[in-house]
């Protein structure tokens, strides 16, 4: 963890789970997402069924998130009713968390544990899909980039939680 990420960690021992609302793949570049109900996380790898799970392994961008208070607020800025997470093309989205407190973090969503790696800045694509002004909704809404630390399952309705330094590592000594 980054010299960041330990000073937000020292203020986040009440930071309250969250919960996993929607998860999507896309299968290729540029294909619409695939709304699933469950997946696999595969270490280091992303998500199966995603198209970045062939992609580089180690990628600091396996998964990508954003939470549904993002969403209302982009669609706020855009002055429309609803968006569809299938429209901002994150993997996962996730409500009740302050998604930006998990940057640097460690966190555990269903059986499989996450490192929140950086900003997840929007691109020039969300001007097309979202509209003019699309892009600058999203600029400070864009939501998290994460690694995929364990394996496991997850699915809708799985919590997020939060786990503090040291919890992840000490689990993996335990197995030894």
């Amino acid at each position: 963890m980054n010299a960041q990420g330990r000073l937000i960690s020292r203020f986040l021992d009440n930071l309250a789970p969250g919960r996993l609302d929607w998860i999507g793949l896309r299968p290729e570049r540029r294909a619409p997402m695939v709304a699933v109900e469950h997946t696999l996380a595969v270490a280091d790898r992303g998500l199966q069924g995603d198209r970045r799970i062939v992609g580089s392994k180690g990628s600091a961008r396996q998964v990508s998130l954003i939470s549904e208070e993002f969403i209302q607020s982009i669609a706020m800025n855009l002055g429309q009713e609803v968006i569809s997470p299938a429209q901002l093309r994150r993997n996962l989205v996730v409500s009740g968390i302050n998604l930006n407190a998990l940057r640097h973090q460690y966190f555990q969503i269903g059986e499989a544990v996450f490192q929140a790696t950086a900003l997840c800045h929007p691109c020039s694509r969300m001007e097309t899909t979202l509209g003019p002004g699309g892009l600058v909704a999203m600029l400070g809404y864009g939501g998290l980039c994460a690694k995929i630390i364990e394996s496991g399952k997850i699915r809708c309705g799985d919590a997020v939680v939060y786990l503090p330094p040291g919890t992840y590592q000490d689990r993996q000594m335990s197995l030894y």
